[in-house]
């Protein structure tokens, strides 16, 4: 599998520290915002794309026939302008190209925009993880597993 950047339009590099910046400022609550070192080690992988817009990005990884959405963001300084729907549309083509029949993704139940988001975009209910994100201070929430056929 290959690593790749795709983009719809011109963006300034996509680096893990930005990444990371984005990914701190959109999850506030769950799941918690993961460092730079995560973000280097994820494009390390073999199978992971990096799916590149001014002021978000996405990151899948494909297995054989299969695509996980690891995560999704885009700046609250930006949201609302269709930045994700773009992303969902760019990433669902990079799982394709990689070979990929079906996309899977879990989110946690409290994240309404992000449920609508999915469910806009094609992707239908295929399970639930009770209690998966746990945030200190807070009654774990659960994870909706959400999957589409491409």
């Amino acid at each position: 599998m290959r690593r790749r950047l795709l983009t719809n339009r011109r963006v300034s590099l996509m680096t893990p520290e930005t990444m990371a910046e984005i990914h701190k400022a959109a999850f506030t609550d769950v799941p918690p915002p993961w460092s730079a070192r995560t973000f280097a080690d994820f494009q390390a992988m073999a199978g992971v794309s990096l799916i590149a817009q001014d002021h978000g990005f996405a990151l899948i990884r494909t297995i054989l026939d299969e695509a996980e959405l690891l995560t999704i963001a885009v700046h609250p300084d930006h949201q609302g302008k269709g930045i994700a729907t773009i992303l969902m549309q760019d990433l669902t083509d990079a799982a394709k190209a990689d070979g990929a029949t079906a996309l899977h993704l879990e989110v946690a139940a409290t994240n309404v925009a992000a449920v609508s988001l999915y469910g806009k975009s094609g992707f239908v209910h295929s399970g639930r993880r009770r209690g998966y994100y746990v945030a200190e201070g807070r009654a774990p929430i659960d994870a909706i597993l959400l999957s589409k056929a491409l």
